[in-house]
């Protein structure tokens, strides 16, 4: 009998609430991670991961979990998930390399009846054509001596509603024995397992899921620029639009989108069409569009000064909000980057509010955070609301703003106050 029940390889936001709620159900589970620094701070019960309080690291560690940068767990582990980074290298095409590593490492430690299951997001044909040769190297052969499945992850981090345990988990096998054992896996601590036949169709189906919304969040996108142009209040029409009972769903616009899924999965669905030798037009659309986001937001803000006598050089720029989501510490990918880049090449001087984020640093440079809201928003020339993080006070940006550009539309709009 195997130590481990399951093996978690990366252990961040998608890794440990997938950990939590295994040891909740009662599985044996130990996670292998590279960063000495993560190890030492999950043993230790210091959390780094906003869906997972130190409390609940604690009841993890009671229930038997633990960190490890020794690989040869993987090897007395029943089944093992690999729930490693895909992001986008320097010219945007889709950065296999932790995959590829996390995979030669379980390939190293691989023992027959393993069940290998890849979580990170990625184009239709991983599984079978990345991870499956590397697995085989091993010398066992996938559907026969090991089992082999996708299943997409959908951590929605700050979701107070929906977590692992009861968001239905789409799970898609090498073969069908592959599949169901997956189904088996996940159906001790997730409430309904979405079986489909294979794992191109399971890689697809997240694909799709985060394609969708950055169609949508694009076509608002520049539904608000010309809105602007034409006088339409586009946030009060998105929630007229909203109260038909079938047919729409609402997306707003933004500064940008940020996170892992959205600025990149659909990056990795472009690239798998390009190499059937023709472009997947809405996607880079809406990439384009969305992209152009941050530019648009800062051309916003020099109209605003402008129109009161006032140059972009010289101007003192609160940044509310540097997250790419309301209410959690997570910047990856956040709009608030380029947005804050394009504003400094422009001489201005950048302050920041956000109580989630201790330090902020562009391009190596620190930011000036101001912890109290009322200054900072008396004391800037151009308020930039770029997250509706619940803890701050927006009657004190309506009230005391000089100038305030809002983002999010959040705000009543006024004399001083602008909505994108």
């Amino acid at each position: 009998m195997s130590a481990y029940d399951l093996a978690v390889i990366g252990l961040g936001y998608v890794g440990m609430p997938l950990a939590k709620e295994a040891v909740a159900a009662g599985l044996r589970v130990v996670g292998f991670e590279v960063d000495p620094s993560k190890v030492d701070a999950l043993n230790s019960g210091r959390s780094y991961i906003d869906d997972l309080t130190d409390a609940d690291l604690e009841h993890m560690l009671a229930g038997g979990f633990s960190a490890t940068l020794d690989e040869s767990v993987l090897a007395d582990s029943r089944t093992v998930v690999i729930c490693v980074p895909t992001p986008l290298d320097e010219d945007h095409r889709p950065d296999l390399s932790a995959v590829e590593g996390a995979t030669g490492t379980v390939a190293r430690n691989l023992s027959a009846g393993t069940l290998v299951v890849l979580e990170s997001t990625t184009w239709p044909g991983t599984t079978d054509e990345v991870a499956r040769p590397i697995l085989e190297a091993s010398g066992l052969v996938g559907g026969v001596d090991f089992h082999l499945a996708f299943s997409p992850e959908r951590i929605d981090p700050g979701n107070p509603k929906y977590g692992l345990r009861n968001t239905p988990k789409v799970v898609g096998g090498y073969t069908a024995a592959c599949r169901d054992r997956a189904v088996g896996f996940y159906s001790q601590f997730v409430e309904q397992v979405v079986p489909v036949s294979g794992t191109r169709e399971a890689e697809m189906a997240k694909l799709l899921e985060n394609t969708y919304r950055h169609v949508n969040i694009a076509l608002v996108n520049e539904m608000a620029i010309f809105c602007d142009e034409l006088g339409v209040n586009l946030w009060e029409s998105i929630e007229a639009a909203a109260t038909k009972p079938f047919g729409f769903q609402k997306f707003l616009p933004g500064p940008g989108v940020g996170g892992h899924c959205i600025p990149v999965d659909p990056s990795y669905l472009s690239y798998t069409v390009r190499k059937l030798g023709y472009p997947f037009r809405f996607v880079e659309l809406a990439q384009e569009i969305n992209e152009r986001m941050p530019s648009y937001v800062v051309a916003r803000v020099q109209r605003l000064l402008n129109r009161h006598k006032k140059a972009v050089n010289g101007s003192k720029v609160l940044l509310l909000g540097v997250t790419y989501k309301p209410d959690i510490a997570d910047e990856r990918e956040t709009p608030a980057l380029p947005v804050a880049r394009a504003l400094l090449e422009l001489g201005a001087e950048l302050i920041f509010a956000d109580p989630y984020v201790k330090e902020w640093h562009v391009d190596g440079d620190p930011v000036p955070r101001e912890e109290d809201l009322f200054r900072a928003v008396a004391e800037a020339d151009v308020t930039l609301l770029l997250q509706q993080h619940a803890a701050f006070d927006l009657s004190i940006v309506e009230d005391h703003g000089r100038l305030v550009l809002d983002t999010r539309g959040v705000l009543a709009e006024g004399e001083r106050v602008e909505r994108l």
